[in-house]
């Protein structure tokens, strides 16, 4: 059974939804599988105009990664597979020649605000909260987040994300230039389609057009050497005790 859904709207929204409300959205190999399938359709199909990425019900938009899969990587190199993979991912939806959005329909925290700074633009629930929580597991961001963040956001608000580790609420968030547009849970959706109307109104090859200026700027920056090192050095700590006390401790606490 598939563990997303994704579909299309008449005018051109692609929406790729993480369907594991009991894993608060997690994200385990099944879902990165599915997650670069739906790229690539939004990629080679110039009928889609936007890529929405979102999560199933309202207490999380993405937890991250799986722990209960992803806790059997004992070693740096079993590590650095899975990371890479989602890293290359990312870089992907980074680089997508088409606008994309991350749907925050709940809490977004580790891996989940990796793939959420990874889209050009967020858009939140009230009620949400959001933070890049990797430090207090004993490791970094894994799957090239981090790197991202500083190419988006001033260097001081996004260092003060990563280094305190601490959870935002939607205010602080919009404030520091995380968040697009924070509206209600139950209009999250049509409050998407109506901000993205400017956008999909415009003929396809301009929005290619547009967003090749940005990726052209992360290609001359180096973005995917810089975020390899950072997956790099993530696969590093995974092996510490650390980040094997600290992840004992979340699912001794999750049982």
């Amino acid at each position: 059974m598939k563990k997303s859904e994704l579909f299309t709207t008449s005018q051109g929204i692609a929406t790729f939804v993480i369907n594991r409300p009991e894993k608060r959205n997690a994200i385990d190999y099944d879902v990165m599988n599915e997650l670069q399938q739906a790229v690539d359709y939004v990629k080679h199909d110039q009928l889609v105009k936007a890529f929405v990425i979102t999560g199933a019900g309202s207490d999380a938009f993405c937890s991250g990664g799986d722990l209960s899969v992803f806790h059997e990587l004992k070693t740096s190199k079993e590590a650095s597979q899975m990371l890479t993979k989602m890293g290359e991912i990312l870089y992907e939806i980074l680089t997508l020649p088409k606008p994309t959005v991350a749907l925050l329909n709940g809490t977004s925290v580790g891996g989940g605000c990796e793939l959420a700074i990874a889209c050009d633009f967020r858009i939140s629930a009230t009620h949400s909260e959001m933070g890049f929580i990797q430090g207090n597991l004993g490791i970094t961001t894994g799957w090239g987040g981090g790197t991202i963040l500083l190419e988006k956001l001033r260097y001081q608000e996004a260092m003060e994300m990563i280094y305190s580790a601490q959870l935002y609420g939607v205010e602080r968030a919009k404030q520091i230039g995380f968040l697009s547009y924070v509206t209600s849970f139950k209009e999250l959706t049509m409050r998407c389609e109506e901000w993205l109307a400017p956008i999909t109104h415009k003929p396809t090859q301009v929005l290619q057009a547009y967003k090749e200026i940005a990726i052209e700027k992360w290609e001359q920056s180096r973005v995917w050497n810089r975020m390899e090192q950072e997956i790099h050095r993530c696969s590093i700590l995974w092996e510490s005790p650390e980040h094997e006390e600290a992840v004992q401790k979340v699912i001794v606490k999750k049982t």
